[in-house]
């Protein structure tokens, strides 16, 4: 599908919507590249006059630090990301502006502006101190996932073997200082028994800010029925990725047998850029892409995200979905490579049968909804104690 075949309906429901994107990766070029967003570039998938041809209004950038950076070193990465974002914002104040609350999104856009939200990716930048955590929010990060591709040393991740089998009594009260501060506790990357203990703790609904179906591909990163439909019942929501990945069980499994070509493939990226992780990134993508070309791996295309989709709100209903892409950081389906395709979900949605009103609460009122609840019981907490 081309943007010529999105249909008018399709266009006057995308363009009219408020249109949220819950997770993406170019803070890593804005650090390593200097990359500058205020122009269209040949290169990764996020800049604004993609995210204006995509429709997108609201955006998380993910102040993303690998595991391997551990201590006051990973502090220091998720502030220099952050630094990296908020110089980018201001350098393009006339179309972007950062924002902490739903009023101020639903404000920004009134303004025909792009409203940029943060959220760090790995608990383990907060270096096991609650007075960082307190520092992200002040400096306007509004969720942090609990862990990446590794345990952090209070909660378990699910791309491992269970270290603590889920949150240690400091993972407790970390989320409940998220709640607190009306921070989102995101649970993308947890392993399932930490999931299951930060539906437990929390006071506020949780997300999982790029998520897929476990029934529909099963990796360990993505949600089984049961935990989305417990999701759900605590009025959190399932924001589908867009990884290949995550998306298809034939790349998946396509994948695993190219450990060899992996491993070779990554350390050619690591001689060639070293700490330069956007660099890492973009290569990541072209191999994926030579494999398919190769036959190696299947070729994914844009529609198994709708089919991913529509899979959750079969389970829960429309009320508890919604999309975050990944853009920038992980291996994109033919078809949505950029910002600028995601005009294509309201198309494919549409097709289906679905209504104006719920192509709405998927495209973004429902992270609305659960923003301004986390904010309610921030304030409400934080009048606790006063």
């Amino acid at each position: 599908m081309s943007a010529d075949d999105i249909s008018p309906e399709a266009r006057r429901i995308h363009f009219s919507s408020l249109v949220f994107d819950t997770h993406t990766d170019t803070p890593q070029r804005f650090l390593f590249d200097r990359f500058d967003m205020g122009r269209r570039d040949s290169e990764g998938s996020v800049d604004i006059p993609r995210m204006h041809e995509g429709g997108i209004g609201a955006i998380f950038f993910a102040l993303w630090v690998p595991v391997e950076i551990t201590g006051p070193a990973a502090t220091r990465r998720a502030f220099d990301l952050l630094h990296a974002t908020g110089k980018q914002v201001q350098q393009h104040k006339d179309e972007l502006a950062l924002v902490t609350t739903c009023e101020e999104i639903r404000t920004v856009r009134e303004q025909n502006k792009i409203a940029v939200l943060l959220g760090v990716e790995g608990g383990h930048a907060m270096d096991d101190d609650l007075r960082v955590l307190r520092e992200f929010s002040a400096r306007g990060v509004r969720y942090m996932t609990l862990t990446h591709i590794a345990a952090s040393n209070w909660a378990d991740s699910s791309n491992e073997s269970p270290r603590h089998h889920g949150l240690t009594e400091f993972g407790k009260q970390v989320v409940l200082e998220m709640n607190r501060l009306g921070m989102i506790v995101d649970i993308s990357h947890a392993s399932d028994e930490t999931f299951r203990d930060v539906l437990e703790v929390s006071r506020a609904p949780v997300i999982a800010s790029h998520s897929c179906c476990r029934a529909v591909c099963d990796a360990p990163r993505n949600l089984s029925d049961v935990m989305i439909k417990d999701l759900a019942a605590r009025g959190g929501v399932i924001h589908i990725t867009f990884h290949s990945g995550f998306l298809s069980q034939e790349y998946a499994d396509a994948n695993k047998a190219l450990v060899a070509e992996s491993a070779r493939q990554e350390r050619e990226a690591e001689q060639d850029f070293g700490d330069n992780v956007a660099r890492k990134l973009i290569a990541g993508q072209r191999f994926s892409d030579e494999m398919i070309r190769a036959g190696k791996l299947p070729r994914v295309t844009w529609e198994k995200i709708v089919e991913h989709v529509d899979h959750a709100v079969r389970i829960v209903g429309p009320d508890y979905v919604g999309l975050g892409s990944d853009f920038d950081g992980a291996f994109m389906p033919d078809g949505m490579e950029d910002a600028s395709d995601f005009p294509k979900i309201s198309e494919g949605l549409l097709r289906k049968g679905y209504s104006n009103s719920d192509i709405r609460k998927i495209l973004g009122e429902n992270t609305l909804r659960v923003l301004a609840e986390c904010e309610r019981v921030g304030h409400d907490l934080r009048a606790e104690k006063s």
